[in-house]
């Protein structure tokens, strides 16, 4: 795979990005442009890295510069709305823009890439797998995300999202937020990493760097619960448990042990779906998978899509 051809362009990111090996580039989505950091070989087999919501592709620096270091070339993509990527002035955040981006991206590497999809990017390579007519990726990684989710974790991460609209007046509010969302985790050490997720607006309060309308299009919060706007709970996870009967690939689910978002029911249901599928859970882990035990989840990562390499290799 070559992105050669793709020009890094000024991007309104931090200029360190650039540093360490990692090439800053803006790829063509759907009526977007999107923001991705490449790292790894020219010639290494491609690995697309797409990460949850209200992240951005700064989630994976040390996984994709792990995946780089095995000879991948790993790209870490800001999706629509979220770090770096354009924000659509219309505020198009339906799946099915999403993935229409996604196979934009993958149709811009030369051969289909592998694919690491944590929550909201695990959901829409489900949904740029029911649009597409073929197989987009050579393999595929879900990271605690299925179809079937339970509402009461999904909801807690939305109520966090949509929890603080005025932003915060320092990145030490914000650590703490953080800290409180995630008790039993440790609180973020690396105030400035924290610039990565955050941006500073011109009245000096620090605000997510991602469109709040991402959600507000999709759900409201009257401070004691969360209502879906439009399509029901029901009519998603049919439309991701299409995405997930096309995959013909070879899939990994990468679950948290302690995750309230996918249980092992869930995990189950996925397995019934993509009966080639392989599952593992990271202990000491929740939803966030790759934040909370990096190391294990890395590693679990670049195992399987080494021994899926070598067998691909083999035919």
């Amino acid at each position: 795979m070559s992105l050669s051809r793709l020009s890094p362009k000024q991007t309104g990111v931090e200029p360190d990005i650039a540093d360490g090996g990692v090439a800053t580039v803006r790829l063509q989505g759907s009526g977007v442009e999107l923001t991705a950091d490449v790292r790894g070989p020219e010639d290494g087999p491609p690995v697309l890295l797409l990460h949850g919501g209200g992240q951005t592709r700064h989630a994976w620096s040390n996984t994709a510069t792990e995946l780089a270091n095995e000879g991948w070339r790993a790209v870490a993509l800001d999706l629509r709305g979220h770090g770096d990527s354009d924000w659509p002035e219309n505020g198009d955040y339906d799946p099915e823009h999403f993935a229409a981006d996604l196979q934009a991206v993958a149709g811009q590497m030369g051969e289909p890439p592998a694919v690491v999809g944590a929550s909201l990017g695990g959901m829409m390579t489900l949904a740029s797998m029911r649009i597409a007519g073929k197989q987009l990726y050579s393999e595929v990684v879900l990271v605690d995300i299925a179809p079937r989710m339970e509402p009461d974790g999904v909801e807690r991460i939305i109520k966090f999202m949509l929890g603080y609209p005025d932003g915060f007046a320092t990145l030490t509010d914000a650590a703490d937020a953080i800290a409180a969302y995630r008790p039993n985790k440790p609180r973020p050490s690396d105030l400035n990493g924290l610039k990565r997720t955050l941006r500073r607006t011109s009245d000096g309060r620090w605000h997510w760097r991602w469109d709040v309308r991402f959600l507000t299009s999709k759900f409201q919060s009257d401070g004691n619960g969360i209502e879906r706007l439009g399509a029901s709970r029901q009519a998603m996870e049919e439309s991701l448990l299409a995405g997930a009967r096309r995959i013909e690939v070879p899939t990994l689910l990468v679950r948290g042990e302690e995750s309230d978002v996918v249980s092992r029911e869930g995990a189950d249901a996925l397995l019934d779906a993509v009966p080639h599928a392989q599952c593992i859970d990271i202990g000491d882990a929740g939803h966030m998978v790759s934040g909370d035990q990096n190391d294990a989840f890395t590693t679990a990562v670049v195992e399987f899509l080494a021994r899926s390499f070598q067998q691909r290799m083999k035919r």
